[in-house]
């Protein structure tokens, strides 16, 4: 399996300004002095491995999406998606690009929630336009239907539902039962979240992922505790909602359904985890404070680990082996 991050913001879409590419660019020349960069190699060589990654690149701006390579895309035509945030726009035209429209594709969806920005790219997913494709979108909200239908309402938007030209199919889960498709199994697992969300194990061939956004951790519920121990167990990846602070989420922003790095630490060290995805990163934090968090992460897990866990720190366009 192979992940593919489409979109690793929450709550909403953000951008990067003039101030933040012009910090990048000083911050790059300043960095630049003394090096005697007087050739494309060695100019090259710096940007892409003497240059930090929040100066020569960015985290992204997309809300949430998750592309989960299953199957050999080049004999399958089937693929799995988590979450349809603005980050499904530029998936559905890297598929438009790779298959065109005369080559019919089934898309699984599997919704963690149906907050805005977990379903706001859906009327921009070219895909579900084409006559002939297929998608199928999996989740345990019995209004997935009436959520998506919702935002492309006149009022809202100028492209009826009505009018995508693919089969729409829903499919509504119970928590803790498998879907099984072509190998694939996959299980909810309800979370702490404003109008519920689930976060998924998804299982094929011997490896494993969890994908667990829009969840709040209460450090006064143990058993609980246990229950997301026990979902995450052995996974290979576990996308993480790592949100806020610890401090934030127990202090000034609790009840707001996320979580935190160390609380997604402490999980994965206990369910002996291989790899921590931190996601859903909060839109006000700028890719140095992103970068931060990712370095405190690191240090907090080496000092409170016991075995290896390594941390990444997800950003548009990043691809993670499973």
């Amino acid at each position: 399996m192979k992940a593919r991050i489409w979109g690793s913001r929450g709550s909403l879409p953000v951008a990067l300004t003039h101030r933040h590419i012009r910090a990048k660019l000083v911050a790059a020349l300043e960095g630049a002095i003394g090096r005697n960069l007087d050739s494309s190699e060695k100019i090259a060589h710096y940007v892409d491995y003497e240059l930090g990654f929040d100066v020569r690149s960015t985290f992204g701006g997309n809300s949430s999406c998750v592309e989960v390579e299953v199957w050999d895309p080049d004999t399958s035509n089937e693929h799995v998606l988590l979450d349809l945030g603005s980050g499904v726009r530029p998936f559905g035209n890297a598929m438009m690009a790779r298959y065109g429209a005369g080559k019919p594709q089934t898309y699984h969806v599997f919704m963690s929630h149906l907050h805005w920005d977990h379903i706001m790219g859906f009327p921009f997913f070219t895909p579900a336009y084409i006559p002939g494709n297929r998608i199928v979108i999996h989740g345990c909200h019995d209004t997935l239907e009436t959520a998506l239908r919702r935002q492309q309402e006149p009022i809202s938007f100028p492209v009826s539902f009505d009018q995508l030209g693919a089969t729409i199919e829903f499919d509504i889960m119970k928590p803790g039962v498998p879907v099984e498709i072509n190998g694939l199994r996959v299980t909810a697992k309800l979370q702490l979240h404003h109008g519920d969300s689930y976060g998924y194990r998804l299982e094929h061939n011997g490896r494993s992922m969890v994908y667990s956004t829009d969840s709040e951790h209460k450090l006064d519920q143990p058993e609980e505790r246990e229950n997301f121990v026990r979902f995450f167990r052995d996974a290979d990846l576990v996308i993480f909602d790592a949100m806020y602070s610890l401090a934030d989420a127990v202090s000034v922003k609790a009840d707001w359904g996320h979580s935190s790095n160390v609380v997604g630490v402490d999980l994965c060290q206990a369910a002996r985890a291989k790899r921590l995805c931190l996601f859903h990163h909060e839109p006000i934090f700028e890719d140095a404070r992103i970068a931060s968090v990712l370095a405190e992460t690191r240090r907090y897990a080496e000092i409170t680990g016991e075995a290896p866990l390594e941390i990444v720190s997800a950003y548009d366009g990043m691809e993670i082996d499973i």
